[in-house]
Order: structure tokens, then sequence, then C-alpha cells
């Protein structure tokens, strides 16, 4: 067994007692027993009917936290994450605990500056700046009705569509005056490339097969769709000007030799914020490489069900949930869990790095200097100090934060 876990076995007495008397109190409000008013049964007759193991579940609910608190106060543990709970023993005199709890491992820091990590500089090419004034263009580039010639990619063509699968209408697979970029990919395989080649006013008939990666009822299946084109319009580029420059907001600029010199400082600052976090990912890699810690499983798969909870939030975003997801993936929970735990390893080496940096460069921040942090970090959100608070659940989450990126700029600044 790793150092860091400790099993644990808590015997209540008194406590327990105590407990089946609150549930009991919490139970007898909810039933009706014959010669009594709702509530008023006393607790003899109210065990002489239901027995005394009626109460055990909400008892042991309490009695778990307080178990857990003595455990934790008389052997002075700060664990890290939620502890496993057994119960033993349990009879209307006692109840007993095995917790295990796990606590922060072991952590042997090693070197964490002049790693030696070379960090790039930032350069930018010719080309680059073309590419980015060409996207500039395509934003602000009209759409003109295309009077003659055929479909080409990069044209946007104006459709009806019909989808036929086994011989039915195929669910959400029609549309009138479908706007469709060609190239655009934004349907199936051989969609958009069937259309390249023809012109306004035919009907072209596709007959499709659906990928092998797609919804579980659809994937592999033939598909037929008939396709009528109503209009095609070509992209027309804005000539590079003063009035482009204008559509842009960009009303200090009069020449594309300034563009070109504002997209190139644009693009030099991307690249150096870009250049800074990969140059700081490799001297974290580097640092974590040199320290020594055992990780037990168990902090991992905290760190992974975190990170499936945050997913989770992003999918609501996205007005979708995990069944809904599994379904259009056709992954599931294990699969998840499996492909998010390099992912998860790295944060919890990451966290428990920087935190040690920080034990060992001695970062401590005065009660005003968090205060202040608070304050501002309130002001930034639109919200008060308290509000911050309460969403933090203590203002030592401040504090930590601000220890964390102290010892994370110690880290960058010697590399």
């Amino acid at each position: 067994m790793e150092k860091n876990v400790h099993e644990i076995e808590i015997k209540l007495n008194n406590e327990w007692e105590k407990c089946l008397d609150d549930a009991f109190k919490k139970k007898v409000k909810e039933v009706k027993v014959d010669g009594f008013r709702k509530g008023s049964c006393p607790k003899d007759v109210y065990i002489k009917k239901f027995g005394i193991e009626s109460l055990y579940m909400d008892a042991v609910d309490e009695a778990v936290s307080i178990g857990y608190k003595k455990v934790l106060e008389d052997n002075k543990l700060n664990p890290i994450i939620e502890p496993k709970v057994d119960v033993k023993n349990i009879n209307e005199k006692e109840i007993t605990f095995a917790f295990t709890i796990i606590t922060k491992p072991e952590i042997t820091l090693g070197e964490y500056k002049n790693l030696g990590i070379k960090k790039e500089k930032a350069k930018v090419t010719k080309e680059e700046i073309e590419s980015e004034i060409k996207k500039l263009q395509d934003q602000m580039a009209d759409l003109v009705v295309k009077e003659e010639g055929t479909i080409t990619n990069g044209d946007t063509a104006i459709i009806d569509f019909n989808g036929i699968v086994d011989g039915k209408a195929l669910e959400g697979g029609s549309a009138e005056n479908f706007s469709l970029e060609i190239g655009s990919k934004s349907f199936i395989p051989g969609f958009e490339e069937g259309l390249i080649g023809h012109k306004t006013g035919e009907t072209v008939t596709l007959n499709l097969k659906f990928p092998k990666d797609y919804v579980e009822n659809l994937k592999n299946k033939d598909v037929t769709f008939e396709v009528k084109i109503n209009e095609v319009k070509v992209r027309v580029l804005p000539e590079i000007n003063e009035d482009f420059f204008k559509d842009l907001g960009y009303e200090d600029i009069k020449t594309k030799e300034e563009l070109e010199e504002k997209i190139k400082k644009d693009l030099i600052s991307e690249k150096e914020a870009k250049i800074a976090d990969e140059h700081l990912d490799k001297c974290l890699d580097k640092a974590c490489e040199n320290m020594k810690v055992t990780i037990n499983d168990e902090i991992v798969d905290d760190e992974i069900h975190r990170m499936i909870h945050q997913y989770e939030e992003q999918l609501k975003m996205q007005g979708l949930d995990l069944n809904k997801y599994f379904e259009l993936t056709g992954d599931n929970e294990e699969g998840l869990h499996n492909k998010m735990h390099d992912e998860a390893l790295k944060r919890v080496k990451y966290r428990f790095l920087i935190e040690e940096v920080a034990k060992n460069e001695n970062i401590d921040f005065t009660k005003e200097e968090v205060d202040a942090k608070a304050k501002e970090m309130a002001e930034n959100y639109g919200i008060s100090v308290d509000e911050l608070i309460k969403a933090y659940g203590t203002i030592d989450i401040v504090k930590y934060d601000m220890t964390m990126h102290k010892a994370l700029e110690i880290i960058k600044e010697n590399n």
C-alpha cells in the first residue's frame, strides 16, 4: 500500500444513537401509525412496527459525516480526493466504518530551473501575410450571381434537395433554396462534388453512401438526393484600397504596405503567445520528468471525473448531453474515460509540480495582497467581492491561484 493511502476504522456509539434519533424524527413525520397523529408516534412503537433497520439509511448518511470529520481530526489528515467508505458493522447500538483516505503523495522535486529548453523566436513570412490579407478579402467578399458557366469549387449554389433512404424520405434530408458553398464539406462526401460542372436550372441525381462513422441509424447506408439548382453565385473579392481598409475598421491605414505591417505585428503577437505557451509546456514536462512521485489511480480517476463534468457543461451549451453525445459518436462512458486518462495524469503532475515549486520558493501573499486581488477579480467579472468568494467557496482559493501563477512565472523566467 502507498504511504499516502490511509485505511482507518472508526466505531461510533453515542454519536450513532443520536443519528438514529435524528433519522426517527425525520421518518416519523412521513408515516401514519394507527392510534397516533401523523408525526406523534413514539419511537418504541415506530421501531416495533417498522424495525430499527428502517432508520439505518438516513442515519448512516449523517454518521459518515461525523465519523469522517473525527478521523481527519484525530489523525491530522488532509485528503485530496473524496474517501472510500465501507460499513463494517451496524446494529442499534453502534456502527463501524472503514475509511480509505488518500492524501497528497510524497514528492521529491527535481530541477525546474535552467532546463536548457530553447524558446523559439516568432517569425512571419510574406506568404503568411498575404494569406491573412486573402482571408480578410474573403470575409468582405460579395456573392454575385453567376450568369454563365457551371458550378466550380468555391461557388455558392442555391438548391432544393430531397433525400431518399430505403425508399422513404430522409428525415431532415430536404430543403428549399438552401445556400451551399461548394467545398465547405457541409454535406456528406460526394454531394458537393456531384454538383460541380452543372449549371442553373439543372436537376441532378446523386447516388451516395453515408460514411461509416455517421450516426448509428444511417452509417454505411445508400442514399439518393434529387437536387435542383436554382441559382449559382460566385465570390467577388474587394479591391485592396482605402474603402477596403475602412470596411475593416482600420481608419488609420491608407496603403497596402501599412496593412501588411499591421498584420505582421498581429501575427507576431499571436505566435509569441503560442510559443510562450508551448515553451512553458515543455518546461513543465521536463520538470515533471525530473520530479519523483507515485500517483495513485484514484487521484487520476478523480481528475477524469472532473474533466468529464466540465465536458458535460460544454455539451449543455451546445444543447447536448452525454447520452446524446454517445449516441452520435458511438462512444461510451468507459471509452471517454480512457481517452481522458493521459491528459488527466498530465494535469495532476503539473499541479503537484507547481505546488511543490511554490513551496520550495516560499511563495506567500499578505492578506492585503489577496484582498486586493479578490477585488480586482470581482471587478473584472462585474460582481461584488462577496459574490466572488461565495462562488469560490473561500478566499483561500484566490490565494491558491495567486500562488500557482507566481510559481509558473518563476518556471518561465528561469528557462
